[in-house]
């Protein structure tokens, strides 16, 4: 995600400039993005705005284009992600203000990265919900890896979302604007249960003292200190949870399609970065070590306690 803009930055564009940011943000409203992505793309084009300061649009091309990009990016310290959210925002501000010079489809966004996801084997995963005291902590985590929950659709779980005579949950109008049904884990039922009955939830699942949308700061906090009663040392954020369950789905045989269902994923590509990670088809792999030793047990166990290579020795 790209930082939010300062209000201190805005405040610095001229009235013509504002009229501009806004047209721009009710032309993204307008293609029914979501809040946060025309929060966002809104703040790359205040950047943008304050770089041109008051030249005409007319004057503006891709290779000033290009210059702002290679200027903001390196002062801002943007990752490749962000770099890529700015790109796109730049392509949507093209499309708006036809009278300028752009041209979107000449607009290159950098490849992105392709890092493979931190995985907890399902024995960390164990761990990490035993030494996690507090009720409604552990009921949490629980959720967020049986159904590979994103932080943001935990928090937004209702009471109503809970079906536990069918066995599941649905997600509402998540990423892309979907809906999900999900399967409950068996395990769940019954901490889910004690959870409500000692909590008492009145509309979230999952609620602040003051009622409302619990805080994801609180989830990442908690999450921190399990971590280290844990002793578990790889990065562990709630979105490694979801990485975990994807990547347990495959080991056990789910079809990618229906992993890609289950996640909410639109595109197979996204889902198959997991196919990567899983260790099903790598164990059935054998080592050559494994192999070649193996062989010479079976031939004379004294021959490993030999010098086995017949080449000249120096």
């Amino acid at each position: 995600m790209s930082r939010p803009v300062s209000k201190n930055f805005e405040s610095l564009l001229t009235s013509a400039q504002r009229v501009i940011l806004e047209k721009y943000v009710q032309y993204l409203r307008g293609l029914r993005l979501s809040s946060s992505t025309v929060v966002t793309y809104r703040n790359f084009i205040v950047f943008l705005l304050l770089f041109w300061k008051d030249r005409p649009l007319t004057d503006l091309n891709n290779a000033v284009i290009q210059r702002f990009t290679e200027i903001v990016v390196e002062r801002r310290n943007y990752s490749i992600s962000t770099h890529r959210q700015l790109i796109s925002a730049l392509k949507h501000f093209g499309d708006r203000f036809t009278e300028s010079r752009l041209e979107p489809t000449m607009l290159q966004r950098p490849n992105k990265s392709r890092s493979l996801p931190a995985v907890l084997s399902k024995e960390e995963v164990i761990d990490l919900l035993r030494v996690t005291y507090n009720l409604k902590h552990r009921t949490i985590l629980a959720l967020m890896y049986s159904c590979g929950l994103r932080i943001s659709e935990v928090l937004h779980l209702k009471l109503a979302d809970i079906d536990l005579d069918r066995r599941q949950l649905v997600v509402r109008q998540s990423k892309g604007r979907k809906d999900r049904y999900i399967v409950l884990a068996e395990s769940t039922i019954p901490l889910i249960l004690n959870y409500v009955s000692s909590f008492k939830p009145q509309y979230y699942l999952f609620e602040g003292a003051q009622g409302g949308v619990y805080s994801a700061s609180s989830i990442r906090a908690f999450l921190k200190r399990s971590r280290l009663r844990a002793r578990i040392k790889k990065r562990l954020t709630p979105h490694t949870l979801r990485h975990s369950y994807a990547t347990h789905l495959i080991e056990n045989g789910v079809n990618l399609r229906l992993v890609q269902e289950l996640l909410g994923h639109s595109k197979p590509e996204t889902t198959m970065i997991y196919t990567h990670v899983a260790k099903k088809d790598l164990m059935a792999v054998q080592s050559p070590l494994d192999r070649a030793l193996l062989e010479l047990r079976t031939r004379d166990k004294d021959l490993l306690n030999k010098s086995l290579s017949g080449n000249i020795k120096g």
